[in-house]
């Protein structure tokens, strides 16, 4: 699948841009045409990571612990496939290369419906994909894209308890709860991420502006962007200056606490909505904290379980922090950008999970399967 990616690049990048261009047209933000642009160097990121997911160890009857009872029975638990995952998304074509290898690695059917406005992109993908099934004598319905974009086809998707036995939705909030809404089948999720890096008073100056610059400008459309900063009180006046021109000169609109207008004063003023703000855009809430107390109550409050970072020299607060902060994923010096499954080994993500049932943090190929008890015996019956 790799190869023929690569082979046929000159035609998904011309039937993205048909994508791209319409999307365009109807007035797409530019964080949302980011997600759906295809390039030569996207499309060799997703031939590298259908490499790494091949060269994986696959999960499927993989004996996880075995144990003997008092009786002689052996037991054991057996990783298996989850079954048929339906996969809704938007934007990002990616996700069709990502999710189908998952899906194929890990021994499931994928059925993938991405949004209209990549229609062209996918199927295109598609094709490529199963050009190969069909070459290698695996089902070509292992995995489908759904051809049409009607919103009555999420619709009746959603419905089918008896043939799909798990939801995954990737995309913007809206589209997310109108799933977890109308779905009679299992749902795994993250609605926003609402991601925080705190700078404590230890922490490394250099390496904090970095951090923060990191996270919220390399890449501020997708779900583990920073969106809030929050600094201790003890640094706020020499760190604030710095990172704020850092920010200033790659276009960010800082909006800040009181505290934060005080040490900056040319910025926005932050307001309670900013503190639940998920932007997906050059925009950055900071506010001033008295201690990690008051950090790890902040983003507890107006955190969504996705991800956190802490800066800091101080061993005992990065340990604290790592135990006391509930996200899905959680940083001691790195960047929140790093909260992904290729980035983190697991060869590409299925995507990340917010609900602690079945999978938390970005899923990859052990999170799309369950385990079923094995037992062998000699004979022993139950009393």
């Amino acid at each position: 699948m790799a190869d023929e990616l690569e082979k046929n690049s000159r035609m998904l990048l011309e039937e993205n841009s048909k994508d791209v261009a319409r999307a365009r047209k109807s007035g797409m933000t530019k964080a949302m045409l980011d997600r759906l642009t295809l390039k030569q160097s996207t499309i060799e990121q997703m031939a590298k990571g259908l490499k790494e997911v091949a060269v994986l160890p696959d999960p499927v009857g993989k004996i996880t612990s075995m144990w003997r009872r008092p009786n002689g029975l052996l037991v054991g638990r057996m990783r298996i496939p989850l079954g048929v995952i339906g996969i809704i998304y938007e934007s990002r074509p990616n996700v069709t290369v990502d999710a189908a290898a998952l899906c194929l690695k890990s021994g499931n059917a994928a059925i993938l419906r991405g949004g209209s406005e990549s229609i062209k992109s996918n199927l295109a993908i598609a094709s490529i994909l199963q050009k190969v099934l069909r070459e290698t004598s695996i089902p070509v319905h292992a995995i489908q894209v759904i051809p049409f974009v009607d919103r009555e086809a999420v619709s009746e998707m959603l419905q089918l308890e008896e043939y799909i036995d798990l939801i995954i939705p990737r995309g913007g909030e809206e589209l997310i709860r109108a799933v977890v809404a109308q779905s009679r089948i299992p749902v795994i999720k993250h609605y926003k991420g609402v991601c925080h890096v705190f700078v404590d008073a230890s922490a490394d100056m250099d390496m904090a502006v970095n951090i923060c610059l990191n996270a919220k400008t390399q890449r501020p459309g997708v779900c583990n962007a920073l969106e809030t900063l929050l600094v201790h009180q003890d640094i706020a006046g020499t760190f604030l200056p710095l990172v704020a021109n850092k920010l200033k000169k790659a276009g960010v609109v800082i909006r800040g606490c009181e505290k934060t207008k005080s040490i900056l004063k040319k910025i926005e003023k932050a307001d309670e909505q900013d503190w639940y703000a998920e932007y997906l855009d050059l925009i950055l809430a900071v506010k001033v904290v008295a201690n990690m107390d008051e950090a790890i109550a902040h983003i507890e409050k107006y955190g969504s379980l996705h991800t956190e970072s802490i800066v800091t020299d101080d061993y005992a607060n990065s340990q604290r922090f790592l135990n006391e902060v509930n996200s899905s994923t959680v940083l001691v010096n790195a960047s929140t950008r790093f909260s992904d499954g290729f980035e983190l080994g697991l060869g590409a993500e299925i995507g990340i999970s917010t609900t602690k049932l079945h999978a938390f943090g970005p899923m990859g190929l052990e999170e799309l399967t369950t385990a079923k008890f094995i037992i062998y015996g000699n004979g022993q019956v139950r009393t």
